[in-house]
Parts: C-alpha cells; sequence; structure tokens
C-alpha cells in the first residue's frame, strides 16, 4: 500500500448573511486534520476521532468522513478496497463553522492522494463530500465543502448539474468570528426556518445576493457592507443565540462593514477591511457574550484561497 496521507481542510463561513446554501468562504484557521492509510480488512474503517470529547460516531456510514471516502470509492469501483481514517477535531462541534464539511474534505483530498490522483482537479471530489453532508445535516448542501475545498469566496450557482463559482477576493478584506459556547444542530437549525417567503422579502434577499457579488467584483467594500443581510433567515435563527442583536450591533459598533449568523450557527461572523480592527471587533463581540453568561472563543483571519491541502 502506498504511504498514509495526511490533510488540513479549514473552518468555513457558509450563507454571508444572504447567501443561503449558494455562499461561502475559508478561513485560515481552525480547522480539522484528516490521515488516510491502506488496511487489509477490504473496508472503510474509521480508526480513531481526537478532540470530539466522544461525540462522534466511529461507524462508517454515520461519520462524515467515512461517507465521503466510501461514495468516492465506490464510484471509481473500488469499494472492497480497504482504507483506514483518523480524524483530528480541532474546531468546535455545532459551531456553525463547517466541522463536518471540514472532515469530510480532507477525508476526499487525502483518499484522491493515497490513490494516485484519479481526479486530477479538486473540484472533481466535491460530490463525495457533499454526499456526506447529508448525514451531518439531512441536506446534501455545497456552502460548507466547497469554499473548504476549493478555498476562497464560491458561489453554488446551482446543485443540478452542479455549478460552482470562485469569486474574487478583495485584498482588504477580513473575518471575525466569535464561536459562543452554545451548540445549535444544523439539523435544528433547518428545521425552524419557514418553508414559505414572502415576496417582498425575497427581493430583498435577492437584491443583498446580486450586490454582494458586485461588490466582491469591484472590490467595493460599502456595497460589501450594505449587502451583508439576512432578511429571510437571520430573523429566526437568531432565537437560538443569547444576544445576538446586541453581539451584531457591538461588532458594527467597532468598525465592521456587516455581521451575521455563521451557517447555522451559533458563530457570529463579521467582514472588516482594516487588520488592526480585527481585535477590537473580536473583544466587543465577546464582552456582550459575558454579560448573558456565555463563554466565547475568537478566531480572526483573512480569506483562505488555498482551502483544503496535503500535509508533508
Amino acid at each position: 500500500m502506498n504511504k498514509p496521507v495526511k490533510v488540513f481542510a479549514p473552518a468555513t463561513v457558509a450563507n454571508l448573511a444572504c447567501g443561503f446554501d449558494v455562499l461561502g468562504l475559508a478561513v485560515e484557521q481552525p480547522g480539522d486534520f484528516v490521515t488516510i492509510w491502506g488496511n487489509e480488512s477490504g473496508s472503510v474503517q474509521v480508526e480513531s476521532i481526537s478532540g470530539d470529547d466522544g461525540q462522534l460516531p466511529l461507524e462508517t456510514s454515520k461519520n462524515t468522513a467515512g461517507v465521503a471516502v466510501s461514495a468516492m470509492l465506490n464510484h471509481l469501483g473500488m469499494q472492497h478496497v480497504g482504507i483506514s481514517i483518523a480524524i483530528e477535531k480541532h474546531m468546535p462541534l455545532g459551531s456553525g463553522l463547517g466541522s463536518s464539511a471540514a472532515s469530510s474534505v480532507a477525508a476526499v483530498l487525502a483518499l484522491n492522494e493515497f490513490l494516485g490522483k484519479p481526479f486530477s482537479k479538486k473540484i472533481d471530489l466535491l460530490p463525495f463530500a457533499i454526499e456526506a453532508e447529508r448525514i451531518a445535516c439531512g441536506a446534501a448542501h455545497a456552502d460548507n465543502v466547497a469554499p473548504a475545498l476549493l478555498g476562497g469566496i464560491v458561489l453554488i450557482k446551482s446543485y443540478n448539474p452542479l455549478l460552482v463559482i470562485n469569486l474574487p477576493v478583495p485584498a482588504d478584506l477580513h473575518v471575525a468570528i466569535v464561536h459562543p459556547q452554545v451548540e445549535v444542530k444544523t439539523s435544528d437549525a433547518r428545521q425552524i426556518l419557514k418553508k414559505e417567503i414572502p415576496i417582498h422579502k425575497a427581493i430583498d434577499q435577492w437584491g443583498n445576493v446580486a450586490g454582494l457579488v458586485a461588490g466582491l467584483y469591484r472590490s467595493d467594500y460599502e456595497l460589501i457592507g450594505a449587502s451583508l443581510q439576512d432578511v429571510v433567515f437571520e430573523p429566526v435563527r437568531k432565537l437560538l443565540i443569547p444576544g445576538f442583536d446586541e453581539v451584531k450591533k457591538e461588532a458594527m459598533a467597532q468598525g465592521a462593514l456587516g455581521c451575521s449568523i455563521s451557517g447555522s450557527g451559533p458563530s457570529i461572523f463579521a467582514m472588516y477591511t482594516k487588520a488592526e480592527l480585527g481585535p477590537a471587533i473580536i473583544n466587543g463581540m465577546k464582552i456582550v457574550f459575558e454579560r448573558y453568561g456565555v463563554a466565547s472563543e475568537g478566531y480572526i483571519s483573512k480569506v483562505n484561497e488555498r482551502g483544503s491541502r496535503i500535509i508533508e
């Protein structure tokens, strides 16, 4: 068998306020590591998981890395090849930072390398990681796995056929993320969403998505900030996050362009342009959470344009 392959996949911010299931970006940290190697069992086995406090399943069919690897092997007609997986979690679970996506993305990139690169392009690995998202949250969405795999800021133009577009990353764009110690399961956060949207809110949301894309292409930070508005899902999901309105207000007061929920939450992200603003934005948001008796941790990053990578 080939030697083991280790891969890092980064955390991601999905939706970017207005782009539910169609927009996402990768950050530099935190992230997960997955190591792949061969075994003689003729099956896919999740051998170990660290950093999850025993919360994640070792059962292959219930683990996102295991599902993604199995899907890829089945596609290649190699379902009887023995593969072992070791997962190192370095991000909180149920955080809205794409924890499940990072594991599945790292696994498929590692497997592709281990097998001698049957897929020459990263993007060809995306369907296998998307399939793993189905077991994680009940919906096969790509707004976490696509940026985790490809890096940068991505737009999922369509799912059938799958069409993913990398959008420009303005040079001065930074991201601050605060993760409060409150768990929100993605499946629960999706269940509370309304199934129908009033036409006037839909129009506002479409305008925000278009404005954000235009702002990225033009490096128009004012337009980016004005477009980071979610009039459809944030009003519902914020109820799961203590002090959300005050946290958002504080981020804006400290100079953020815009602020919203990362994915399904409870993490909250803010975009800003001047690097020196990051610590003040993070600290301000954390102080608000402290008032609500909620501990939190913060991350400051530029947009990670590399995405997942093989660890030499």
